[in-house]
């Protein structure tokens, strides 16, 4: 039988969203050859090695005929060594009519036939499966211990080359048995949804003496996920507060518990799939593409994006370059940042809580009682403006750290913080929020941060006062919110607004 196009189904990662591939393949006569057409990387064009090898190691015959494989759309790039196994399959199976439209197909191969994963497998299921297109798929058995995780999907996991074959000459895409792992975790449930949190403490604000209003900003910010700058001297224990900040961060949900693996994925790193929001902490020499991804051809990810549905630190933030200060303007308002090269535009997910720690000079001594500023007014005036006030007025809660004195006390301990995030978190939820108070957007402020008239009386009075900006006044409400939420107050009240002023960068 001559000039049978066979097809089936893949995919490859646009940025960190799948496209939907069709894998086709024809067979001719001519002299023999193996071509791989349709925009291919250099590691789609050394599967016709690996395929070949495959096919001859497992007693199949490779046709003496001009085999082509195209893989369409021929516009978007392709990139992935899980083309392997369609490509191998159309070539074993040319005889036949092969064009299933409600199946996917994943798979490395080994020069042995072993089916093996890739990196980039996992984003890929996840991506078509939140886009609605995946029901079905063959898969690498090695692949399930984490494509486990994805509820929805009927996966048919195969060994090797041979079991794939067989199962499409027999028909029978029977979904394979697994056992659906569980989180060791602790849950609840609200309105019919779990999240989830560990239990166990690593870190613990026990060990931060003193710091009274810190921690209490902290509890805030973290309740409210609002974005959070300390200043004070070296030592006073801005960055063991950041650090603390990750045990007691809300509960999260599976789903995205599952974005954040797929980051993690993307990033190189193998995911734990544990219930913990990610906690990124870029050095200040960082380069603006480290930061925001970029590439010359293939956009890839970076900080602003790992740090998705957890937190972003930045320790000694004047020390960042301007161009990245300013470019944070963008996820810190819009929690998306858009990357534009020649061949790619990609738009990053960048849902993140931002924590800043900066010194009140170049010295750090300005704030201090027993140590002298070695620095001039202009050394500070330009320390100073490295932060401009468009980026400051993006920053819900500002504190400026106590001196450290002899008496005191270790007050309050990260599992009790966590228990009342733990309260708020839920008051939040059960109001119907999709999005935490400091995520909120600016439709939903009015609908949720509800006050009474004496509350309402005192903000009145602070924007007179102030001058405050409506992105400003948006903020002040949203800070209020969580504070009302800790105290289980149901409309926010005049201590709520003070408390949230205080916290204003003035």
């Amino acid at each position: 039988m001559e000039n049978i196009v066979n097809s089936l189904f893949s995919a490859t990662l646009d940025g960190i969203n799948a496209k939907t591939i069709e894998v086709e393949a024809t067979l001719t006569k001519g002299l023999p050859s193996f071509s791989i057409v349709g925009l291919v990387s250099s590691d789609i064009q050394e599967a016709r090695e690996r395929t070949k090898s495959a096919l001859l190691t497992n007693s199949f015959k490779f046709p003496p005929k001009r085999v082509t494989i195209n893989l369409s759309p021929s516009d978007i790039k392709k990139y992935g060594t899980h083309f392997d196994l369609p490509m191998a399959i159309l070539i074993a199976l040319h005889e036949e009519n092969i064009a299933i439209r409600d199946i996917f197909v994943f798979g490395e191969l080994g020069l042995d036939g072993r089916v093996k994963s890739s990196s980039t497998l996992f984003p890929i299921v996840l991506s078509l499966k939140e886009q609605g297109v995946l029901k079905k798929a063959v898969v690498p058995k090695e692949a399930m211990r984490y494509l486990s995780y994805i509820n929805g999907i009927e996966f048919i996991a195969v060994d090797n080359l041979i079991e794939a074959i067989d199962i499409f000459k027999s028909g029978k895409f029977e979904r394979s048995s697994y056992e659906k792992p569980k989180y060791g975790a602790e849950r609840i449930n609200i309105n019919g949804k779990d999240y989830l949190y560990k239990r166990e403490i690593d870190l613990n604000f026990l060990d931060i003496r003193g710091q009274i209003v810190a921690k209490r900003a902290s509890l805030i910010a973290v309740a409210g996920m609002h974005n959070f700058i300390m200043e004070g001297s070296p030592g006073s224990g801005k960055s063991m507060i950041a650090k603390r900040l990750r045990e007691i961060l809300p509960p999260i949900s599976e789903e995205e518990m599952l974005i954040v693996a797929k980051h993690q994925f993307l990033d190189g790193e193998t995911p734990k799939f544990i219930p913990e929001r990610p906690f990124r902490s870029p050095h200040h020499t960082s380069t603006s593409s480290s930061i925001f991804g970029g590439g010359t051809s293939r956009a890839k990810i970076g900080e602003v994006a790992l740090a998705d549905k957890g937190i972003l630190f930045f320790d000694e933030l004047p020390h960042f370059s301007k161009n990245i200060l300013e470019a944070l303007r963008e996820p810190l308002q819009d929690r998306f940042v858009n990357i534009s090269r020649v061949n790619s535009k990609v738009k990053y997910s960048a849902d993140f809580m931002f924590i800043g720690a900066m010194n009140p000079c170049p010295c750090g001594n300005m704030l201090s009682k027993v140590r002298s500023c070695r620095c001039s007014d202009i050394d500070i005036k330009r320390y100073k403006n490295r932060l401009s006030d468009p980026f400051l007025d993006r920053i819900d809660i500002f504190v400026t750290m106590q001196e450290i004195n002899r008496d005191d006390k270790s007050d309050i301990s990260s599992e009790d913080m966590r228990d009342m995030v733990l309260i708020a978190f839920e008051r939040q939820k059960r109001r119907g929020q999709k999005r935490l108070n400091g995520k909120l957007r600016e439709s939903e402020v009015d609908i949720y941060c509800k006050m009474n008239e004496e509350a309402q009386d005192t903000l009145f009075f602070a924007i007179d006062r102030f001058g405050l900006s409506n992105r400003a006044l948006d903020s002040i409400k949203k800070v209020a919110r969580t504070i009302a939420d800790l105290d289980g107050a149901i409309l926010i009240k005049k201590s709520h607004i003070v408390e949230a002023i205080s916290y204003r960068k003035r």
